[in-house]
């Protein structure tokens, strides 16, 4: 039964504890009509509390008949639902981002006002195989490292869980129809305008037909070993960051450039991320050339030089120190 393969999901990467309270994005496709549904059904076995999440992005005309089926299905199933309208078309133009990025964004920041407006711990979304498999191939094209293959993970930052993540697309179908459920589907998922469409409808349906049937199986495999390396690695990162980190602020971090330039290639590229993330919290911009300058502005061993990733940080190496600096602070003590 599916929701015996999801309940053992939930247990394997521990994505649900007693009294959690969870916030469920829910479109109203079968794969969030799906997860709502079954979550509302081990409610009190996993004695959780559950909330409902909806975004109505105002791209297309079926998107109020989408709230609507999305408010009646919960108000059929006595589980609270908040909704929101975003003119997504809009914010994409003023900011000149892309309609899918500012979705997702909109998306997430909305489930977290519920997530604070309810009390609750997590945000449940409806991520499965198909769309992992999905993420796996776009890294490799866009030319992501070994982090990229590790595709959607289920449990980030035990705050975003996906239940779903080992169920496949056809299973989610098969469920909401065996139960009645009537989910709505969005036909833009078949308009191959998006680079996940043109993967999802276009190259994994000829791989699968001229090279392997289960495609989907097999990236999720490579997935899978690909987290347990990326973790081994992560745990090395973390090791080597707190033996070579001589000061750690909030807007500057130093490290010691002596015992960085020892390092083994690999783990200075790993590092330097790692740097970056903890005191910027993201790593976004910075590509393999910004690593690739930084580490050879610390070989040649130059004092008073620097260098600007991004706009954000700004990288110091004098004294035998390496300064990571927030570039709202650039004077060097």
């Amino acid at each position: 039964m599916l929701k015996d393969k999801i309940k053992n999901t939930i247990n394997k990467y521990n994505l649900i504890k007693s009294g959690d309270k969870i916030v469920i994005g829910v479109s109203g496709g079968p794969d969030s009509i799906c997860l709502l549904h079954i979550l509302n059904e081990l409610k009190k076995e996993l004695n959780i509390e559950i909330f409902v999440a909806h975004v109505n992005h105002m791209i297309r005309k079926v998107a109020d008949i989408e709230t609507e089926y999305v408010q009646e299905f919960c108000k059929k199933i006595d589980v609270k639902c908040f909704t929101k309208k975003i003119d997504v078309l809009s914010i994409a133009k003023e900011t000149k981002k892309g309609t899918e990025e500012v979705g997702r964004n909109e998306r997430y920041a909305f489930f977290n006002e519920v997530l604070e407006q309810t009390k609750s711990n997590k945000i449940a979304t409806a991520h499965n195989s198909n769309d992992k498999a999905e993420t796996v191939v776009l890294n490799i094209i866009r030319g992501s490292g070994i982090s990229g293959l590790k595709g959607i993970e289920a449990n980030r930052d035990n705050k975003y869980i996906r239940p779903l993540i080992e169920i496949n697309r056809d299973e989610i179908e098969k469920y909401c129809e065996e139960n009645n459920l009537n989910p709505k589907y969005d036909e833009t998922n078949q308009e191959n305008i998006y680079s996940r469409n043109k993967v999802r409808n276009e190259l994994i349906p000829y791989i699968k037909k001229e090279f392997n049937q289960n495609i989907i199986q097999t990236i999720n495999r490579l997935s899978e070993l690909a987290t347990e390396e990326n973790e081994y690695i992560e745990n090395i990162v973390r090791k080597t960051y707190e033996e070579i980190n001589i000061e750690n602020q909030n807007e500057e971090i130093i490290l010691n450039l002596k015992k960085f330039n020892n390092l083994e290639l690999v783990i200075k590229r790993r590092v330097i991320l790692y740097t970056i993330n903890e005191i910027l919290h993201t790593t976004n911009g910075i590509e393999k050339i910004n690593i690739d300058d930084i580490i050879k502005l610390c070989g040649n061993n130059i004092g008073n030089k620097y260098l600007n990733p991004t706009k954000e940080i700004k990288v110091y190496v004098g004294k035998g120190k390496i300064h990571f600096i927030k570039t709202k602070k650039l004077e060097i003590k």
